[in-house]
């Protein structure tokens, strides 16, 4: 059994407190937001990441450092991680939610979509199957938004725990119906494969939608608690 914590939180204000946690590459990530909203929301998943790390690993949060180098490009704007250390993390947020899943190495991603945007049909074609387009297509406005951004949070899931991103389409997994819970139905040239992938849906709040994935042919606990 793989045990799999979920953290929420609602973004913190720049204080000193929270602004000294960050490394220099951090800090130039941070002033390269235009918008404080955007500021706050990386600064939270990093405040939030080092805490809980460093509570994980016996370290003051301070002295948790992330390798976030793109594995493209080489630049350090990729998925913050911890090599060497028995942990794998994943961060996520969207509107007021900052969400970050932890395991103890298990590759683990994390998503969470408000579901306050439309959901018009060119986004519908671009991330979804044929199989769950068919699923919605009978749903009214409102319905059919609720329904996309569940299949939405569940691949982008996914496709964090791989370490792939959009490199592999959202068209090209499909995931169960949006009001069954949550599994890896099929994926495009068997990657990633349904019995080593674990799925399940979270709860952030009203208007959100969030899924956790985790790469294991193992059973998985979920726990989910608030920050503060």
């Amino acid at each position: 059994m793989i045990d799999c914590a979920v953290w929420w939180a609602t973004p913190v204000p720049p204080a000193g407190e929270f602004l000294a946690l960050l490394d220099d590459v951090e800090r130039q990530r941070y002033g390269a937001y235009r918008r404080e909203a955007d500021q706050r929301r990386f600064l939270t998943g990093r405040v939030l990441a080092k805490t809980l790390a460093g509570e994980r690993l016996g370290l003051d949060p301070g002295a948790v450092r992330f390798d976030a180098t793109c594995a493209d490009c080489g630049k350090h704007h990729g998925p913050p991680r911890l090599p060497g250390m028995p942990l794998a993390l994943s961060i996520s947020h969207s509107g007021d939610r900052v969400g970050i899943a932890l395991t103890g190495g298990a590759p683990v991603g994390l998503d969470v979509e408000a579901v306050t945007r439309k959901a018009d049909d060119g986004l519908i074609e671009y991330a979804l199957s044929d199989a769950e387009r068919s699923a919605v297509a009978s749903l009214t406005a409102t319905e059919r938004g609720a329904a996309f951004f569940t299949y939405w949070s569940r691949k982008e899931a996914i496709l964090k725990a791989t370490g792939r991103g959009l490199r592999l389409p959202l068209r090209g997994i499909t995931v169960s119906g949006h009001a069954e819970p949550a599994r890896l139905v099929a994926a495009e040239a068997g990657e990633p494969s349904p019995a080593r992938t674990r799925l399940a849906d979270l709860a952030p709040g009203a208007d959100y939608r969030a899924a956790v994935a985790v790469l294991t042919s193992q059973e998985i606990t979920v726990t989910e608690r608030w920050w503060s």
